[in-house]
């Protein structure tokens, strides 16, 4: 079963103060971090390691973005990023128990 959910990306955002000045692109790793939180939330599951990620297109301010994450196996799952139609990032992650509180 594919999760989906959208991300507006505030034109404020602190990662685009001097990444890069006069041209801000949203670093790669807030996109990761974004998807690992995510990912638990809806999984129920801890995120683990990131086997791969492409970034295939920068992210602006103010952009909204579409995020899916179809679980490929109890123990992994595959995400999608992008902006309308252009593709921003892609990639797999681990995924692990939930760690009892």
């Amino acid at each position: 079963m594919p999760f989906e959910t959208t991300w507006a990306v505030a034109p404020d955002h602190p990662a685009f103060a001097g990444h890069f000045p006069g041209a801000p692109i949203l670093p790669g790793v807030v996109l990761l971090d974004t998807v690992l939180q995510w990912a638990e939330t809806v999984t129920g599951s801890m995120a683990g390691q990131i086997g791969n990620a492409k970034f295939l297109s920068p992210v602006r301010p103010g952009e909204v973005l579409n995020m899916s994450l179809v679980c490929t196996t109890p123990e992994s799952a595959r995400f999608d990023i992008a902006c309308d139609s252009r593709k921003v990032a892609t990639g797999q992650l681990s995924l692990g128990r939930r760690a009892a509180p």
